[in-house]
């Protein structure tokens, strides 16, 4: 059974495959290598042993510590041996050094489970900010995990049953801490250990985001985070295969190529890889829209001529984007009822593209959130709205778009404008603050809290399923919690002196990019404009409801959609606006035909 469920994870570990049992329990591991191929091999386990033989602890482990190598020279004073250069080694030798608060003193994107033998206990542990995933299913006796579901679901004990809170957050777009489409299937959340001990769970919280006094002026606010940067991504470059960078050619990920490529050349030099994507036409045929005034693809160019990368563009055709057998891979890689529009697919081939020459790709997923670059953060309608701010630019309301092809029953029981408030509540009574904080710049700490922890979750997953679904390890270096916990406390005023979005990335990396890059408005993830898409989309739509077998049928308003096919394609602008629309039916049944599925409803 436990090989059966790590075959589940075949693709997010292609390079080598361990498992290991015991009476109490049983861990399987599917490795991605990275960093020392040879040594780093999986389930590890301490060498010391109790009485019966039975090793100390033992470790499954994903993803990367980026500051190991100065805890593995702090565990050698403390007398600790090791038998391989693997961050691997380190997490499970600080673990058996500290004791379970050891992860306060980790710096990077992990997941990983820990057996303490002496204790019989297990320990789960996620990271600050919910980079790399890990799900758990609580058993009478134990508890089921993995890094996606799908491991769960494999297990006789599981069950699919899509419940209706599970179905609110697929449509809110937004994410509920800990929650999951499935009833009774959880995720750590963020900052957060689950301890298992026989038969009980507690999930105790290691780091939040807190409130502090941000006493340092603007230009200490830009050099401090300058600074910062600086260490960031030359530890996130350390891997013992090739390394990329993934390039749009706007202010984030320019700012981290550029620093790359620096800290290349301070080092061992070479050119560092970059890719990126675009849409065959795009740049011909593109028409300004709400959330972007240019194509990214002209700005990637200017880059890599301003500091040299060794440039690959990913160019996508609809057939490609729209194609049954990537879009049966993008939605198995997500897992569950999740999407964003052609962002799934697009990101998908992006990433098998970029696997084909890396196995590391550096990207600049979360500086909106952290350095305040949305749109939302800057229209007074968002801010100063009574919701999540990303639900407030759209032409209709998120409950309209979400609930357009659902059936008047199933409408009338999610009460979805109910839930919504519920959640942002919720949130908002989570919020840090200072008593000193002004009315403004509690409200703009309130947008910060929500961009971080209920959206950027979305964009978290979203490029992890997609990646690892290639083998792609994609690490996010303004993820890094100290500049997190800086930016997250520097004030409004401060992120936003000079009247700009993301003020303080821009000042602290103008240096290193062309003017027009420095100076460019934010644009998102590139979607196609082409309508030939849409139509394809509607086509596929229309085969889903004309088929009596569709698991979704009880689901959707028919007149509604019916009604809907027959108008012309009319492509909506806003990427929630899309991924709620045409696509939401289509997921929704794509992903019962994927699992024998209970409906909650």
């Amino acid at each position: 059974m436990l090989r059966k469920m790590v075959d589940t994870m075949a693709l997010r570990g292609p390079d080598d495959e361990g498992l290991w049992l015991r009476r109490h329990v049983a861990l399987g591991h599917r490795r991605l290598s990275v960093i020392d191929l040879d040594g780093g091999a999986q389930p590890m386990l301490t060498p010391e042993t109790l009485p019966d033989g039975t090793p100390l602890a033992a470790i499954s482990y994903s993803g990367e510590v980026y500051n190991f190598g100065e805890l593995r020279d702090e565990l050698e004073l403390h007398g600790h041996r090791f038998a391989t250069r693997s961050d691997t080694e380190v997490v499970l030798r600080a673990y058996l050094e500290w004791g379970p608060g050891f992860v306060g003193r980790l710096n990077g994107m992990f997941a990983f489970a820990i057996w303490d033998s002496r204790a019989e206990e297990l320990l789960l542990y996620r990271d600050r900010l919910g980079i790399k995933p890990l799900f758990y299913y609580p058993l009478r006796d134990g508890v089921l995990f993995g890094s996606e579901p799908k491991a769960v679901l494999a297990h006789p004990e599981s069950r699919a049953v899509l419940s209706l809170d599970g179905l609110r957050d697929v449509l809110s777009f937004l994410r509920v801490p800990g929650q999951t489409p499935l009833a009774g299937m959880y995720e750590v959340r963020p900052g957060h250990v689950l301890r298992v001990r026989a038969g009980r769970r507690v999930e105790e919280k290691y780091w939040e985001l807190a409130a502090w006094p941000h006493t340092d002026d603007v230009p200490t606010s830009v050099d401090a985070v300058r600074g910062l940067l600086d260490d960031i991504v030359p530890r996130q470059m350390v891997a013992d295969v090739p390394l990329c960078t993934l390039l749009s050619g706007g202010l984030d990920s320019s700012a981290l190529t550029a620093l790359a490529q620096g800290a290349l050349n301070s080092g061992r030099g070479g050119r560092i890889r970059s890719f990126s994507v675009d849409f065959v036409g795009h740049v011909e045929n593109f028409q300004p829209e709400i959330f972007r005034e240019a194509p990214d693809a002209p700005y990637a160019a200017e880059l890599v001529d301003h500091v040299g990368t060794q440039h690959r563009e990913i160019l996508l055709d609809n057939a490609k984007l729209a194609s049954p057998d990537v879009r049966s891979a993008a939605w198995a890689a997500w897992d569950l009822p999740y999407g964003i529009g052609d962002h799934g697919p697009s990101l998908y081939l992006l990433f098998q593209a970029v696997r084909g020459e890396s196995t590391v790709a550096l990207s600049g997923e979360s500086a909106d959130e952290i350095f305040g670059g949305y749109l939302w953060f800057h229209d007074q309608r968002a801010v100063a709205g009574d919701t999540f701010p990303w639900h407030v630019l759209g032409e209709r309301p998120v409950t309209e778009e979400a609930t357009a092809f659902l059936h008047e029953d199933l409408v009338a029981e999610l009460k979805l404008g109910e839930y919504i408030d519920d959640q942002y509540r919720t949130a908002v009574a989570e919020v840090p603050h200072l008593e000193s904080e002004s009315a403004h710049e509690h409200r703009m700490r309130v947008a910060s809290y929500l961009n971080l922890t209920r959206f950027l979750p979305i964009m978290l997953d979203r490029k992890d399923r997609m990646s690892m679904a290639n083998g792609l390890e994609v690490r996010v270096p303004f993820c890094d919690h100290r500049l997190v916990e800086y930016v997250f406390n520097a004030p409004w005023s401060t992120k936003s002196f000079d009247g700009r979005e993301k003020s303080l990335l821009r000042a602290a990396t103008e240096d290193l990019l062309p003017r027009s890059i420095a100076e460019r408005r934010k644009a998102p993830y590139p979607s196609t404009q082409d309508p030939g898409y849409d139509r394809m989309i509607k086509q596929e739509l229309g085969e889903v409801v004309a088929d009596p077998g569709s698991p979704g049928l009880p689901l959707f308003d028919l007149d509604a959609i019916h009604e809907h096919l027959a108008a012309p394609v009319k492509r909506s602008p806003s990427m929630i606006e899309r991924a709620l629309h045409d696509e939401t039916p289509v997921r929704l049944n794509a992903w019962l035909e994927s699992y024998q599925v209970s409906l909650g409803w």
